[in-house]
């Protein structure tokens, strides 16, 4: 996969405020992520999604993420809210992720954290086999789901022919490496590019995007 693709993709996730998207937005990020997660501290209410994603311009794609979320609670924010794609960050099933993707019509990914015991290339094709757009590896943590802060060992990301999104402890400093190392088809950042929980930096996001670019350009 790495042979083919010109450059690898980035969502800067946990997005709260307007000056937030524009900075996203004029950094050259492929992608926005909303939190729809109330106990995170990067939650958005749909009033507030709605606002920020008026800011959002064409070819830039609207990512919401759930946990353990139903199609009908999904489904209310699409009413209001215009996803393009649902990131499934809970325990959701391949039976619930494909329920959800029927009910909802929209793609979707499902997220997982990547425990020491867990065998990744199993995990990985089952939700492969039932219509994941892509999948997303994050650190594991016993109690956080996502926004850990934590990276897993990265060599043992494998080589699969789906798209894989790294996540987990990614900041301006190590994208590149983690780029180099992986050959990740995206990379997705929360935390490190905020000088607060919820609370992005506009510096921070710039010098990622530009660690995504010199890893994107490495042979």
């Amino acid at each position: 996969m790495r042979q083919t693709q010109l450059r690898t993709r980035a969502k800067i996730c946990g997005i709260t405020r307007t000056q937030d998207v524009e900075a996203v937005v004029q950094a050259g990020a492929d992608a926005i992520g909303f939190v729809f997660f109330p106990p995170s501290p990067r939650h958005v209410s749909i009033e507030q999604a709605q606002i920020l994603a008026s800011s959002v311009p064409a070819y830039v794609q609207l990512v919401g993420l759930f946990v353990n979320a139903s199609a009908e609670e999904i489904q209310t924010v699409l009413d209001s809210v215009p996803l393009d794609v649902l990131q499934l960050h809970g325990d959701e099933t391949p039976e619930q992720c494909q329920q959800i993707a029927v009910q909802c019509k929209r793609r979707w990914y499902k997220a997982i954290q990547v425990k020491p015991d867990l065998d990744i290339l199993t995990e990985i094709q089952r939700y492969q086999a039932v219509g994941a757009s892509a999948v997303l590896l994050d650190a594991w943590h016993p109690d956080l789901k996502g926004g850990t802060g934590y990276c897993f060992d990265w060599t043992k990301f494998p080589k699969l022919d789906i798209p894989l999104i790294l996540a987990g402890g990614l900041t301006p400093e190590n994208v590149s490496e983690a780029i180099d190392t992986t050959a990740a088809f995206a990379v997705d950042v929360s935390g490190g590019v905020e000088s607060a929980k919820g609370i992005k930096d506009q510096q921070l996001i710039e010098k990622f995007m530009q660690g995504v670019q010199r890893g994107s350009a490495k042979p």
